[in-house]
C-alpha cells in the first residue's frame, strides 16, 4: 500500500488543476522553483519573469500597452481605490500584482518590543490577506516597505516572518517576500536565521543599481530576489548646489541611466533575480514633482517609458517623447550655483530635438524650495505651488524668459518640452534669489 502514498498528493493536484480550470476567477499558484541552480518564478505552471512597475494612483492600463505583466503596491487600500479595485483594474489588462501590506515602521515611532501592538497588526494583517487572496490578478505579497530604512530593532524582522507564516497558513497559492533599502551583511545574516517564511528577498536601490549584483554577493545573500524600486538616481545620490539642495537630471539622462542600469544590472542575473518593479509609473512629488514619475501629471508619457518599453519588448514606440539636450539658465548649467537678483528677468535656454520630427513645444514654470516640506523614505510631500513670474516661451529659439521673484530663497525654473502626442520631456535649474 506504501508504494501508492504517491498518488495522493498526485491526485490533490490534479483535482487542484481541474478546479482552476472550473473557476478563472479562483486564486493562481505562484511559486518560486529551484531548478538547475537558477530561480524561477512559476504561476500557473509556467515559468513568469516579472516585467513590472510600481503603479499606485497611476494608469495600469498603458504598463500593458507598454509591454509590461505586472505592478506592484505599497499597501492594500491606498485611500482612493480598494484592494479590489486594484486587483480588478489588473485582471481587466491581463497583468498581475505585488500587493503591498503596511507594516508600521520603527521611524514612524512604532515600538516592536509591545507585544499586543505587534500582534493588532498581525491580526489587521491577516484579516486583508483573507479578504484578497483568492483573486486571479495576484501575483505575491510584499510584507511592509524597507523596514530597514533607519531602524534600530531586528525584532521587525521576527513580526515579518509571523506575518508569513500566516499568509503560508491561509494562502497556500502565493508567496511572501519583504522590500529592503539597499541590501547588508548584517540584515542578511539576521533574516535568514529568522525569516524563513520569506520565499524572496526584494531589494531597492537607485543609482547605486548598477552595482546591485555586487552587493547581493557582498551580503552573502544565495536566494532569489527582486528588484522592487529601481529607476532615477536618488536625490541623495546626486550634487547638490551651495544651498543643499539636490541638482535633479533631465529626463534623457534618466532615460539613459535606466538603460543601461537595466541591462548591466537589474537584468543581467537571470539565475537569481527573479523580476523587477521601475519606480515609478505616475506623478510624484518627492523633492520635485518630476524627479521619479515615468509620467507627468497630465499623462504625459516620458522618454524613461520609452526605454522600458525597449526593455520589455525589444521595440521602441512608434512614435517616441522627446529628448532634452541640455538647459542653461542665464548661460549657466545646473551645477554653478545659479544666483539670481530679484525682480530682474532671467532666461533660460532649453536645447532639444524629436527624432520623429514633432514639432517642438515648451511649457515652464517657477517653484521654490522649501526643505521644510521634504520628508523621508519616499513618505508623502506636499508639493508648493508655482510663483507668477510673468513666463514668456519662445518655441522657436527655446528660450524661456521670466520675472525673478521678489521674495529671496531658492527656486526652480522648471522646462517642459512637448511633441503633440502625448509625450514630453522635462528638465529643472535650482537658482538662489539674491536681494
Amino acid at each position: 500500500m506504501k508504494k501508492f502514498l504517491w498518488l495522493i498528493p498526485l491526485a490533490a493536484a490534479i483535482m487542484l488543476c481541474v478546479s482552476c480550470k472550473k473557476n478563472p476567477n479562483g486564486p493562481v499558484k505562484v511559486e518560486v522553483r529551484h531548478i538547475d541552480n537558477k530561480y524561477v518564478l512559476y504561476r500557473a505552471g509556467e515559468p513568469y519573469t516579472v516585467k513590472g512597475a510600481g503603479c499606485e494612483f497611476g494608469n495600469p492600463a498603458t504598463i500593458a500597452e507598454r509591454g509590461g505583466n505586472s505592478m506592484r503596491t505599497w499597501r492594500v487600500d491606498n485611500g482612493k481605490e480598494t484592494g479590489q479595485q486594484v486587483l480588478d483594474t489588473a485582471k481587466k489588462y491581463g497583468l498581475t500584482v505585488l500587493m503591498g501590506l503596511e507594516v508600521a515602521r520603527e521611524r514612524h515611532g512604532f515600538d516592536y518590543n509591545n507585544a499586543d501592538s505587534v500582534k493588532q497588526q498581525l491580526e489587521r494583517i491577516k484579516a486583508e490577506v483573507m479578504k484578497y487572496k483568492d483573486h486571479p490578478a495576484l501575483l505575491a505579497w510584499g510584507i511592509g516597505n524597507e523596514l530597514n530604512l533607519r531602524y534600530t530593532h531586528k525584532k521587525v524582522w521576527d513580526a515579518v516572518n509571523d506575518i508569513a507564516r500566516m499568509i503560508h497558513e491561509v494562502d497556500p497559492y502565493h508567496p511572501t517576500t519583504t522590500m529592503l533599502a539597499g541590501i547588508g551583511k548584517d540584515e542578511v545574516d539576521y533574516i535568514r536565521e529568522h525569516c524563513k517564511d520569506i520565499d524572496f528577498l526584494s531589494i531597492q536601490m537607485y543609482g547605486d543599481a548598477i552595482n546591485i549584483i555586487q552587493r547581493v554577493k557582498d551580503a552573502g545573500w544565495d536566494g532569489p530576489y527582486m528588484v522592487t524600486e529601481w529607476g532615477a538616481t536618488g536625490h541623495w545620490e546626486v550634487p547638490a548646489t551651495a544651498w543643499g539642495i539636490p541638482i535633479e537630471q533631465t529626463s534623457s539622462e534618466k532615460a539613459d541611466a535606466i538603460m543601461e542600469r537595466y541591462t548591466k544590472a537589474i537584468n543581467a542575473n537571470p539565475s537569481r533575480c527573479i523580476g523587477n518593479y521601475v519606480f515609478l509609473w505616475e506623478q510624484k512629488q518627492e523633492r520635485t514633482p518630476t524627479w521619479y514619475g515615468l509620467v507627468l501629471a497630465d499623462g504625459e508619457g516620458t522618454e524613461m517609458m520609452d526605454v522600458m518599453q525597449y526593455n520589455w519588448t525589444g521595440k521602441w514606440p512608434v512614435n517616441r517623447a522627446p529628448r532634452l539636450d541640455s538647459i542653461l539658465l542665464d548661460s549657466k548649467t545646473r551645477y554653478q550655483n545659479v544666483h539670481l537678483k530679484a525682480g530682474k528677468e532671467a532666461v533660460v535656454q532649453v536645447f532639444s530635438h524629436d527624432v520623429d520630427k514633432d514639432t517642438l513645444t515648451i511649457t515652464s514654470e517657477i517653484i521654490p524650495d522649501q526643505p521644510e516640506l521634504f520628508k523621508d523614505g519616499g513618505d508623502k510631500e506636499q508639493q508648493p505651488g508655482p510663483v507668477d513670474a510673468q513666463i514668456k516661451i519662445d518655441n522657436a529659439t527655446g528660450k524661456v524668459a521670466f520675472k525673478v521673484p521678489e521674495k529671496s530663497g531658492p527656486y526652480r525654473v522648471f522646462v517642459y518640452v512637448h511633441d503633440g502626442h502625448n509625450h514630453a520631456a522635462t528638465a529643472n535649474v535650482p537658482f538662489f534669489v539674491d536681494k
